[in-house]
């Protein structure tokens, strides 16, 4: 994660949502215990907000036509990390009846626009906390397998909790999600971990290291260097020098880095693996292209790291 000073607007922002809430009622926390209950109560579909569109995506397709789901977060280019919320984000916000947030350090303006808007009738998933992690921890859960299946189930169970006369219908998006939908997703989960776990790789920052936990990879680069591209700080000089011997060594089979932060140390990293024979495999920070599902753009990624991971023992 790149923690960052949040944006100067952010003040402006909240000011802006509490007041949306004000104009329409004195009473912020009854409105929104009403409007929580509407799944149940009116047929309306639940209002979810989800500060990034990867958790947007699964929370979209759990909930089928009994949600609607808005995603901050939906520009590849933008980062989550140092994101300025809009006013417009701000009146989603106050409005919503169920937001789900990363945490773990990842989306502080998101806790801010909550904050700013308490509500006793609205749900809200922190990822973080979900996974028992807090800040300081790795904050790329969407690169757990593990963890994507608990944020599927919570948010089922949030969904039934929401509107439990369609309590029925989202048990049934689950189970959709997690065999069907989510086939290929598990199948190559399963394959590589099977076929190449132990296998040693390389990468540019941490949001490789939950994915490679999760396929019983090995992550041979120092953890210092991987949190410090994360972090947007310079890496040491010992630790780039770790990293450039095992590229010579071959040490590691295959090198996976975010091309959505390519610094010069990283892209000197690639070129070297390269150059040295290593197959080089891409990962991003959030759904590409835009629009994609969480699934097509783990598939995407997985095959390409399966392939690399396949070149490299020469199959």
């Amino acid at each position: 994660m790149r923690p960052r000073p949040l944006s100067r607007r952010l003040p402006a922002v909240l000011a802006v949502a509490a007041l949306g809430l004000g104009a329409g009622a004195c009473s912020t926390s009854s409105d929104a215990s009403d409007t929580a209950k509407a799944g149940s109560s009116s047929g309306a579909p639940i209002r979810v907000v989800a500060a990034e569109n990867f958790w947007g995506s699964i929370a979209t397709q759990l909930g089928g036509a009994h949600a609607k789901v808005t995603s901050i977060i939906s520009n590849p280019n933008a980062d989550p990390h140092d994101y300025e919320p809009t006013a417009a984000d701000g009146r989603t916000v106050a409005t919503t009846q169920y937001a789900i947030v990363n945490g773990i350090g990842y989306d502080a303006w998101a806790d801010k626009l909550l904050a700013a808007n308490p509500s006793s009738g609205r749900k809200e998933l922190k990822v973080g906390d979900l996974v028992g992690l807090k800040p300081g921890g790795n904050p790329h859960r969407w690169y757990s397998p593990a963890d994507v299946r608990q944020v599927i189930a919570r948010i089922t169970a949030d969904y039934q909790k929401l509107d439990p006369a369609d309590a029925a219908y989202f048990a049934a998006r689950e189970k959709t999600f997690e065999t069907k939908t989510l086939a290929t997703y598990n199948s190559l989960v399963s394959s590589i971990k099977k076929t190449y776990g132990g296998t040693a790789i390389g990468a540019s920052e941490s949001i490789v290291t939950p994915l490679a936990e999760g396929l019983g990879l090995k992550m041979l680069t120092p953890e210092s260097f991987l949190d410090a591209i994360s972090e947007g700080t310079d890496p040491t000089a010992k630790d780039k020098s770790t990293i450039d011997e095992q590229i010579k060594d071959k040490k590691i089979k295959v090198y996976v880095y975010n091309s959505q932060n390519s610094t010069p140390d990283v892209q000197a990293q690639v070129k070297e693996a390269k150059a040295a024979g290593i197959p080089v495999t891409t990962v991003t920070e959030t759904l590409t292209p835009a629009g994609a599902s969480f699934q097509a753009w783990q598939v995407r990624q997985l095959r390409a790291l399966k392939q690399a991971l396949a070149e490299a023992a020469g199959a």
